[in-house]
């Protein structure tokens, strides 16, 4: 029996809401809905035979039209700021019943269900509704996968309806305008209405996650990657968009856990997710080459363009957007691990791509200092396209994923140091970004070292060098590392003037130290003492 010949779950679909007379596409094969997207006319492909869409309106998250139901589920629970944005109840009815009738009025429907969650205990069964077929390619790309069995006796824990062609009367559904992403743990449905971003839809099933596992299951949820070593050793890899997450861990030398989100829980590191979400602006095969490989047929692709006159995809243009974006499956990745599970973590790293220039390329933290940077989540990006703008600018992100946390910080925070402690993990930050000065200055680390320092951290190497620590953010730092010239490693070396090297330090560490004054009646005094010292 085909994926094509299982049954339309049409009684689950009615009894949702969802009783359209016209076309319902249940469960087709990646290849099918390829078809569908070129036979509609919203795609092309590519070279090698990837499906290449533009998501319209929305190239990135809209975080100021994303809201929480606040009910009695989550009215004390949820940590509500700037990210988890309330809404009355009644209005996820009016979305609810808009994106319905909208649906309903389609001609076509596509029909998926998939989970998420490779440890088995917490495994989370999804089923996604969306408005076009590319939207559910990328639900079965970056999803978990059941097989025919499991869809014969198939029941959604959690529902996402995706409606991108619905635009909302934001009066009449308490939004802030036309588009809107809602999650309600009461009724275990995500809305996702005037945004045809496909990262809304990967983005609501960890945020629901980030709030089940912590809260209801003790497991902690990561914004993280993951790989394997030959020996059997897990580590994983924070960091925010830019710092090299993905591509730190798509070594070829270790087997792919995951490269984005991950549980922790007793004696194991679990994949969320069956499929890589990645970033190919300025994507080569020389940098990034399981990337790059995996850009074949079933793969999606978003927002790019082609060299004129081809189909070869130009991935150094930014004319839609710098964030362009690729998904597929996790076993386009050749030395991916299956099922997508690792042991304890034996070493941790935070990636920063700091373009001050200020931090060590390779650092070792102390507990203490590890929970500190952890509630920071720094890293300070290039300056962007707006015109004028020359100089860095400094991002903190609580836990390395502020916007999809639904607890508070500390929450997150505390479990992770307990862990730490109780396992003897080493936690090492590494620095992405720029040495021997500021972006417009100094020069960006080159992967090369990166991946060497990496390296050397793994195979405990650098447990057998000396250490001297940084006068400002006391972090420990090696003096010596294979692979790696030496006078690099001491960032305050590395720069002409060292007395604007320790200005710019001081600098960070200010910031540092205003970004945790919200968190700092939520952390113990050794966390505090942790801070960089002026």
């Amino acid at each position: 029996m085909s994926l094509s010949t299982i049954a339309i779950p049409t009684k689950g679909l009615e009894e949702l809401g969802l009783h359209s007379t016209n076309a319902l596409h249940y469960q087709l094969s990646a290849e099918e809905l390829v078809q569908d997207t070129l036979r509609l006319n919203q795609g092309e492909l590519n070279n090698t035979g990837a499906l290449v869409v533009k998501t319209g309106e929305f190239t990135g998250r809209s975080p100021k039209d994303k809201f929480i139901v606040k009910d009695e589920i989550t009215a004390d629970s949820v940590h509500w700021n700037e990210f988890n944005i309330p809404l009355d109840e009644k209005y996820f009815h009016c979305i609810r019943k808009q994106i319905l009738d909208y649906l309903n009025a389609q001609p076509e429907v596509w029909v998926r269900d998939s989970y998420a969650c490779a440890e088995p205990t917490y495994r989370l069964n999804i089923r996604v509704i969306n408005d076009n077929p590319w939207s559910n390619l990328f639900a079965n790309n970056m999803f978990l996968r059941p097989d025919e069995e499991e869809l014969e006796h198939f029941t959604p824990d959690w529902h996402i309806l995706a409606a991108p062609g619905l635009k909302l009367d934001a009066k009449e559904c308490g939004v802030r305008q036309h588009n809107a992403a809602v999650i309600s743990f009461k009724h275990r449905t995500i809305l996702i209405a005037g945004s045809g971003y496909t990262g809304e839809i990967k983005k609501g099933i960890f945020s629901i996650l980030n709030y089940i596992l912590p809260h209801d299951n003790g497991v902690l949820s990561m914004h993280c990657s993951a790989n394997l070593g030959k020996d059997g050793d897990t580590a994983l890899f924070f960091g925010l968009s830019g710092t090299g997450k993905t591509t730190l861990s798509a070594d070829p030398e270790r087997k792919l856990i995951g490269d984005d989100e991950h549980g922790w829980n007793d004696h194991s590191v679990f994949n969320f997710e069956g499929g890589c979400y990645a970033k190919c602006i300025d994507l080569s095969a020389e940098k990034e080459p399981a990337i790059y490989g995996a850009i074949h047929g079933g793969a999606l692709v978003e927002n790019t363009t082609f060299h004129p006159g081809t189909s070869v995809i130009d991935f150094s243009n930014k004319t839609i957007t710098e964030n362009t974006r690729v998904s597929y499956p996790l076993n386009y990745i050749c030395n991916a691990v299956e099922p997508s599970i690792g042991g304890i973590p034996e070493n941790i790293f935070f990636l920063t791509c700091d373009a001050y220039g200020v931090l060590p390329p390779v650092s070792k933290l102390t507990p203490e200092q590890a929970m500190y940077q952890f509630i920071s989540g720094y890293t300070a990006k290039v300056a962007g396209t707006e015109a004028g703008v020359t100089e860095p600018k400094s991002t903190f992100s609580a836990c390395f994923g502020a916007p999809f946390l639904p607890l508070h910080p500390g929450h997150y925070a505390g479990m992770l140091g307990e862990k730490l402690k109780k396992h003897n993990v080493k936690v090492w930050l590494i620095n992405t970004g720029w040495t021997g000065g500021a972006y417009g200055t100094g020069n960006r680390m080159k992967l090369a070292y990166t991946r060497a320092m990496i390296s050397a951290a793994l195979s405990c190497e650098l447990d057998q060098v000396g250490y001297e620590y940084h006068p400002v953010f006391g972090m420990a730092v090696p003096t010596s590392c294979a692979g790696v010239p030496a006078n690099i490693l001491n960032p305050r070396n590395t720069w002409a003037d060292t007395a604007a090297y320790d200005k710019a330090a001081e600098n960070l560490a200010k910031q540092f130290i205003t970004n945790f004054e919200k968190y700092a009646s939520g952390v113990t005094p050794e966390v505090l003492a942790a801070a960089p010292k002026i």
